[in-house]
């Protein structure tokens, strides 16, 4: 036989190819869902980024805003009102509102607006040009959400404070404001000359005063802002420009990408074990077909060319169709994450550069992944077409197969980096797929080893045919468990994850669980609305005094040395924040102080000993005796940590603190109260809080169930964005599933005819195979979920630093799903040989 030429290697691999299409067709969809998912995540992250470059200005509205919690220096004012062309202020601060048709009230986001804000992009309103005509007189407009919520429509009234205003449009959105934020604090938009009139801006009062500003088109915004700066933090205010929300904005994406990019790799991740083993069954079932080629005269390496051309030409459909449907998806991708993101608009633009890295991608993870069971194709002997198939060749180690172990963990590695963005991960994530990989191994080993040691030989006729079947020749024992457990690995750590975060967000109302905040509480109103609580049936669990505060130094170094102290590890958060902070001689039963000693009254001339919390020790890597030194609205406070207390758990409704003081330290402070109770129904709770708005107009009070609603639409739609994704991940892993299975029916199929033949019935080799697969299904099933404990283990302790209280139904469901779902595929391989005669089954097959 002369040397074949490429062009006759094409046609043997496509004469054998339409031969077993069926067989081809699952390998594909292997691969068509994962990189399905990776195109439609990077098609939606780039279309984004572009979103974000081009919306930059209307995110912010303007060229420039100042925030700050007080009023900025007159000389910095004049300076920033002759730089720039316009300004505009807004007055931000939270507030009970209350409709006086129906009585109902809401907490709310006041915006007091002076001036042409927003200068880029507009106030979406209905009507349209209600955006303008609320500023002239007592006029508001209010948050779709608040109208809808409250039944209450254009024309109808809204109080805040002591001023009654006309609902002149309502707010469908403004610059900048992500569409969730409405759930919890909806926002209300009056005209700034009407807020003092509104009494709620007093001594005490959490108010943000935002000033925005239009600069000319070649003004050096960047280059006025950094000179800015210094004075700006000693005013205690912070800027933004358009390119610093950009940059927030896309920092604030990159976590979300992280997310969607790990779902997406999780997807491609099964489609590769799908690859793999679907490859090494069609593999083992061509063994007769290449040792007859190599009788003909061809080669080792040609036979191997013939199936790596089949897995090339398969590998590019299969990543083509997936490129395909991802960039169909990525249509969906927007209108799920809309309200998560603060654009007026995503686009859904097809991106080429996605559809070409999806392709090779996926052309890339066929070729390697299929390559480790194609390399056996080299080392098949002629004699193979006249000897047993069961008998193995012993041709040695293969060192090829060392070289593309090593290529796909590189593969793996590189493209976690590229995924994650670096870090650890990169390294820590393929070491963590290897050892699941050789623990799936070893189980299976472990158990042909045992099955074929301790066989119980008094079994019954069915028990001893399905139980050898897992170490007889030709078994599917390994390739099975390692397919099915990596799969339902991954599974299982997806829903264990999604299902350790959201009880992160499980408040509960237990029966001793407060369920309502009054807020804003002055002082010498403490005693009077304690009273009018307890009026109205109401007890008073905690009434809280709070003490506004910033942190000036950590052991003498202040906010400026640590910013240029590059070693230093101390979380920018800490010295930026304003604390809101208390005192009192105990601590509360859910407290617990994990180091030092707890000090509750302050003696006289002496050091003061404060409580921190676990969190921020953590940030500001304070120990106990680092000196902290506090500024109270100008007055420096000198501390030293005293004690250290655990991290609360969200679930709990009891007031937390960053800082507690003892008595004896800021009783003089300037401060305000919030009240703690409990109502026993909405309508009592009800009834309280218009009284209290009536007396209060300040005062905000909150009921919990209104927030836990909030709360839920919230988790709703994270839920949904989570299962979302995730649906990717488990949709590959029923086809890589379901793929195993249904390939695996070649290497059994002659047994079960034989059988048939020899005499049994119908029934006992549906019952030799469902035993079978029961024993696969049940054994990668629950290594698997072992080994996604251990996995949701690490990253709930390392990664979201929270404790592993696992639900254990979604396993039990995953283990009785999975497991029924192998023997079930199982059983409808074997239709074929119960249905038609054994002789036209051999015929087919041969």
């Amino acid at each position: 036989m002369s040397k074949p030429s490429f062009s006759w290697l094409v046609k043997m691999a496509w004469r054998d190819s339409r031969r077993n299409l069926s067989r081809l067709l699952l390998f594909i969809s292997s691969i068509v869902i994962g990189i399905a998912a990776l195109v439609a995540i990077n098609s939606f992250s780039e279309n984004l980024q572009a979103d974000i470059d081009a919306q930059a200005q209307t995110l912010l509205g303007a060229d420039l805003k100042i925030e700050s919690n007080q009023q900025l220096p007159d000389s910095l004012s004049i300076e920033l009102e002759e730089k720039s062309i316009e300004q505009s202020t807004m007055l931000q601060f939270v507030s009970m509102a209350s409709f006086p048709k129906t009585g109902d009230t809401r907490l709310s986001m006041i915006n007091g607006l002076e001036g042409g804000y927003p200068f880029y992009g507009k106030l979406n309103t209905t009507p349209a040009e209600a955006a303008q005509d609320f500023k002239n007189g007592k006029k508001a407009l209010v948050d779709k959400s608040m109208l809808l919520q409250f039944n209450m429509s254009v024309g109808d009234s809204i109080k805040v404070g002591e001023v009654t205003f006309e609902i002149a449009g309502q707010l469908n959105s403004s610059p900048g404001a992500a569409g969730i934020t409405s759930s919890v604090t909806p926002s209300i938009f009056i005209p700034m000359d009407y807020v003092e009139a509104t009494q709620l801006v007093q001594i005490g009062s959490r108010v943000d005063y935002q000033t925005y500003f239009l600069f000319d088109k070649n003004f050096d915004i960047e280059t006025f802002r950094e000179d800015l700066s210094p004075r700006l933090r000693l005013a205690s205010a912070r800027s933004e420009s358009v390119a610093s929300r950009k940059e927030n904005i896309s920092e604030a994406f990159d976590t979300v990408n992280v997310f969607l990019n790990l779902v997406g790799f999780i997807a491609l991740l099964l489609g590769c074990i799908g690859v793999a083993s679907a490859v090494h069954i069609y593999i083992k079932d061509k063994i007769s077909t290449v040792s007859i080629l190599r009788c003909l005269g061809a080669s080792g390496r040609q036979a191997f060319l013939i199936y790596l051309l089949q897995i090339v030409a398969m590998g590019f459909v299969g990543s083509l169709l997936g490129a395909l449907l991802g960039s169909g998806i990525q249509v969906l991708l927007p209108a799920v994450l809309k309200d998560f993101l603060p654009l007026e608009s995503i686009s859904a633009n097809i991106s080429i550069t996605a559809i070409g890295q999806g392709v090779l991608t996926g052309l890339s993870i066929a070729v390697l992944f299929a390559l480790l069971p194609l390399l056996s194709i080299r080392r098949i002997s002629p004699l193979r077409s006249l000897r047993a198939s069961y008998e193995d060749d012993t041709a040695g180690i293969d060192p090829l197969r060392w070289m593309v172990y090593v290529l796909i963990f590189v593969f793996i590695t590189a493209f976690t980096y590229v995924q994650t963005g670096g870090g650890q991960e990169a390294i820590f994530f393929p070491i963590g797929i290897g050892f699941g990989f050789l623990l799936l191994t070893g189980n299976a080993k472990l158990a042909v080893w045992a099955v074929r040691k301790f066989f119980p030989t008094n079994w019954s006729f069915v028990w001893r045919q399905s139980i050898a079947n897992l170490y007889r020749p030709n078994n599917q024992t390994l390739t099975l468990i390692v397919s099915i457990g990596l799969g339902t690995t991954f599974i299982s750590i997806l829903f264990f994850t999604q299902d350790l975060l959201l009880q992160r967000l499980d408040i509960t109302s237990g029966n001793d669980q407060p369920n309502m905040l009054v807020y804003n509480i002055q002082s010498k109103d403490k005693d009077a609305i304690a009273n009018l609580a307890k009026e109205y049936d109401l007890p008073v669990l905690q009434n809280i005094p709070i003490v506004t505060m910033r942190l000036e130094t950590i052991d003498d170094l202040g906010k400026a040395e640590r910013m240029k102290d590059t070693t230093s590890d101390i979380s920018r958060w800490v010295y930026r924040r304003e604390y809101r902070v208390s005192y009192r001689d105990t601590l509360n039963e859910n407290e617990e102080v994990i180091e030092g000693t707890w000090h509750g009254d302050q003696p006289k001339s002496d050091s003061i000993f404060i409580s921190i919390s676990e969190r921020l020790a953590e940030g500001s890597n304070a120990k106990i005796g680092t000196k902290i030194v506090w500024n109270v609205q100008g007055a420096l406070i000198e501390t030293y940590v005293g004690s250290i207390r655990k991290r609360m758990e969200l679930a709990n409704t009891q007031a937390r603190f960053f800082v507690l003081f003892p008595n004896g330290v800021l009783e003089r402070a300037p401060q305000f109260y919030f009240l703690l109770s409990r109502a026993k129904s909405p309508e009592q709770s009800a009834k309280f809080q218009k009284e209290l708005v009536k007396r209060y107009p300040s005062v905000l009070a909150g009921d919990f169930s209104q927030v836990l609603k909030a709360v839920d639409e919230i988790i709703g739609k994270v839920s949904f964005v989570i299962r979302f994704m995730a649906l990717f991940s488990i949709l590959t892993g029923i086809l890589v599933l379901i793929s195993s299975v249904v390939l695996s029916k070649y290497q059994r199929i002659q047994e079960s005819v034989l059988l048939r033949t020899l005499g049994a019935k119908s029934r006992q080799i549906l019952m030799i195979n469902a035993l079978e697969y029961f024993m696969l299904g049940a054994l990668a099933t629950l290594t698997g979920i072992g080994l996604a404990f251990v996995g949701s283990y690490l990253l709930a302790i390392f990664l979201f630093e929270i404790p592993f209280t696992p639900n254990l139904l979604p396993p039990l469901w995953l283990f009785l799903s999975i497991t029924g779902l192998t023997v079930l595929i199982g059983l409808l391989n074997s239709r074929e040989v119960l249905n038609k005669p054994p002789l036209e089954v051999l015929r087919k097959e041969v």
